[in-house]
């Protein structure tokens, strides 16, 4: 397994030598006699990429290129962050199965879709098998489309806004859809704190937090609950002093606020410094271990939906958490869990087919139907979305824990 970590502007080689909890889940499918796609780009990951056998004992001569494209520097450099050592991690692991080599290259697209839209040209035209990322729903609605139009399969690991897999058929994601949580998120909070009226605060000016506060909405209509007021703000706004105290004034029953973490720390903290003790339900951008570091006591009671929660006991999942603690000495938040699984998943479907050629990856990822993962059982439904259960959280003592 080699990793190389580069950006654009300035390179740096990270080399590791990784160790497996590798799935045993085989995986069978339809064609696993080794025939190769022929793919939109005609000769990508061309050359040794189709092996012989199936499932653990499937054997490629070649190495898999995988190429993805990470915030590693930028507004979601902690989401990257999180999602990088998900990756190396897994990669890890799956040098230690054998049978199958990984060569995964990791580019910062620096949080600005214009670095995503030149990361993802890069890759198409390094024939990469398939592309992971980018962080970022944003993004991702930028870069997509060249892998689409280049017949590169792509497997998002943190996209939650609505239509990213309408973009094409080579798209796909292991990340749950907003539409997915919030629903869940928002019946659970309104039963546990009988829930009737409720202000929503959302940064217009990102097409994440758009989504988020879209779901959110229908949510809290078909729960019945009245929306007092809709306050927006920019992604890029630190000081929310005078959006809560205007919130603080209505008393609400909760704060419903779709934002992403830089948003969401100092919004949580200035809530609490201005009394307002109500729960404050946040979508999936609040979904990282930096809320609890950086808001400390301010974020107690903080209310998230997930799709992925520590205390989940199933093998895959412990056997994760004992691995990236053994690794990186710190817990591993949802960002991190997703990445893992996505580089998980390609390795499933390469092995299912025994090939790496970029169209049987692409059927392969297609047909994964009830997969033991980090995450839990995941299916691609046919729309290419990931179908796996969620969980509602609550802060509580500085951790995650399940709302029930």
């Amino acid at each position: 397994m080699r990793i190389k970590l580069t950006t654009l502007a300035a390179v740096s080689v990270a080399t590791l030598v990784l160790t497996s909890c590798g799935s045993d889940d085989g995986g069978d499918g339809d064609t696993g006699d080794g025939a190769t796609g022929d793919g939109a780009t005609g000769d990508g990951a061309t050359g040794g990429l189709a092996g012989e056998g199936t499932g653990d004992d499937c054997v490629i001569e070649g190495d898999v290129a995988v190429g993805a494209a990470l915030s590693l520097t930028g507004a979601a450099a902690s989401y990257g962050e999180s999602q990088q050592s998900g990756l190396e991690l897994a990669a890890k692991h799956l040098a230690e199965k054998g049978g199958v080599t990984y060569d995964l290259t990791i580019e910062d697209d620096q949080t600005d879709p214009r670095q995503g839209i030149t990361v993802f040209e890069q890759f198409v035209g390094d024939d990469v098998s398939v592309i992971i990322g980018p962080t970022l729903s944003n993004g991702a609605f930028q870069a997509q489309p060249i892998a689409q139009e280049g017949g590169v399969p792509v497997l998002a690991i943190s996209n939650t806004a609505s239509g990213i897999t309408a973009q094409g058929d080579y798209i796909f994601r292991d990340s749950l859809t907003e539409q997915q949580v919030i629903p869940q998120t928002i019946a659970t909070a309104a039963q546990t704190y009988g829930l009737e009226r409720v202000i929503v605060m959302y940064s217009n000016d990102d097409a994440f937090t758009e989504s988020g506060y879209e779901v959110f909405a229908e949510s809290l209509e078909s729960e019945g609950i009245e929306v007092i007021d809709t306050l927006t703000f920019s992604k890029a706004d630190t000081d929310f002093r005078t959006l809560l105290t205007e919130a603080r004034d209505t008393e609400p029953d909760a704060v419903v606020v779709s934002g992403l973490i830089e948003a969401a720390i100092p919004l949580v903290t200035q809530a609490r410094e201005l009394g307002i003790d109500v729960p404050i339900i946040g979508g999936n951008g609040f979904n990282n271990p930096q809320l609890m570091a950086d808001a400390g006591d301010a974020a107690e009671g903080v209310v998230v939906g997930a799709a992925w929660n520590s205390a989940s006991d199933n093998p895959e999942n412990v056997a994760f958490l004992e691995a990236y603690d053994a690794e990186y000495d710190a817990a591993p938040d949802q960002f991190a869990a997703q990445a893992y699984t996505g580089l998980m998943l390609i390795d499933y479907a390469v092995r299912s087919n025994c090939s790496a050629e970029r169209d049987d990856i692409k059927a392969a990822l297609g047909e994964i139907d009830a997969v033991p993962t980090v995450l839990g059982e995941i299916s691609i439904n046919d729309d290419r979305d990931a179908e796996h259960p969620a969980v509602v959280q609550v802060v509580e003592d500085g951790a995650f824990a399940v709302l029930e």
